[in-house]
């Protein structure tokens, strides 16, 4: 299990965003040596967990829950299957680390991972896509056919910072005792809502917002 490539990105315009100034950060590169990786504070006023990672609507990306995003090598090339032949690079779907031997939207909410030598991450989330994903991707019903296929990758949050390049081991040093996956926890907040309650077994780990939104329908639920 390793890192292939550790992307980050610029501001750059776009007309699909409703970010400030029209400005997206998702179109990130393969950055070329070491980067640092730490907490960049809580969501609206934290952006990128990396250094020199752009993120431009601090509204609904960036912050502690969500510092690093990371999509596997193996479901980009499902996808370039999926999408007849389209080559994909590593970072196109915006992910900060794409990995190889990682099952990363299987992993388990508070899954921690040692990136590197330093460097711990722990998984909160599943990715919800949004129409500046889809517009970056250019591909017709992409939001939809993202959700549907529920491929989700992972956020992460930075339990101990470090610095990482493109090579470095990935280890699982840590995984829970539940079965609530990124895979699962993206199905529950989106196409399945009666999963909600599952999730409250990954607790104090899983997303803030997933974790309110499971509380809430559970305690509807009487």
């Amino acid at each position: 299990m390793k890192l292939l490539t550790v992307n980050t990105g610029r501001p750059r315009p776009s007309t699909h965003t409703d970010g400030p100034d029209g400005l997206t950060g998702i179109d990130k590169r393969p950055a070329q040596g070491p980067v640092e990786v730490r907490d960049p504070g809580p969501k609206g006023a934290g952006g990128s967990g990396l250094a020199g990672d752009a993120v431009c609507d601090l509204r609904h990306h960036g912050g502690s829950d969500q510092a690093v995003y990371a999509y596997a090598r193996e479901d980009l090339d499902a996808w370039e299957r999926e999408l007849g032949g389209r080559t994909l690079a590593n970072g196109v779907f915006g992910e900060n680390f794409t990995t190889l031997g990682v099952d990363v939207s299987g992993a388990l909410i508070g899954e921690r991972w040692r990136v590197g030598t330093d460097l711990v991450l722990e998984v909160t989330s599943g990715r919800i896509p949004c129409r500046t994903f889809a517009g970056h991707l250019g591909e017709q019903g992409w939001v939809r056919r993202f959700t549907q296929h529920g491929v989700t990758g992972a956020y992460l949050r930075v339990v101990e910072p470090g610095t990482v390049r493109a090579g470095d081991p990935v280890e699982i040093v840590h995984r829970p005792d539940h079965e609530v996956t990124a895979a699962l926890q993206f199905r529950a907040v989106t196409t399945e809502r009666t999963l909600l309650p599952a999730l409250l077994a990954a607790g104090d780990a899983l997303h803030p917002e997933a974790l309110c939104k499971a509380r809430e329908y559970t305690a509807r639920q009487g």
